[in-house]
């Protein structure tokens, strides 16, 4: 599975440029951090509304 990865970043930076590879990579993580920060805060707030039920 790795070498998979490394194959396709090698092409992804043979198409695009090292800067737009890298730019896309870090954009990758950013979505997954937003996303993870979004379920944090769902899950906050539903907590909060459970917390008020009871």
């Amino acid at each position: 599975m790795p070498i998979l990865l490394l194959i396709l970043l090698i092409v992804l930076i043979a198409q695009f440029g090292f800067w737009d590879t890298f730019q896309a990579i870090l954009g990758g993580v950013l979505m997954l951090v937003l996303l993870g920060a979004l379920l944090v805060g769902i899950a906050v707030v539903a907590f909060r509304l459970v917390m008020r039920r009871l």
